[in-house]
């Protein structure tokens, strides 16, 4: 689900969560310049644990398998664009 190689920006949400449907908006009027994966952390509790999501949206920029740096909570376009480059 996650790639093992490249940089790829992940979105952990939930249909339930209001600003993770406001992030959605966000994302697809302002595309990322790099891959973004979406994870539901109701459908996949292993990959939050994994990746230990506390909190949605949690935004996390993974390059090569390994997480660089990530975000928590609703993030302007600006953040997200100087954020996932």
């Amino acid at each position: 689900m996650i790639p093992e190689t490249g940089k790829v920006a992940v979105k952990f949400g939930a249909s339930w969560c209001g600003p993770c449907k406001s992030l959605g908006v966000i994302l697809e009027n302002n595309p990322l310049p790099i891959p973004l994966v979406e994870i539901d952390i109701d459908e996949h509790p292993e990959l939050a644990q994994q990746y230990n999501v506390r909190g949605v949206p949690t935004m996390v920029l993974v390059e090569d398998g390994k997480e660089v740096t990530r975000k928590v909570g609703l993030q302007t376009v600006v953040q997200l664009q100087e954020t996932f480059k």
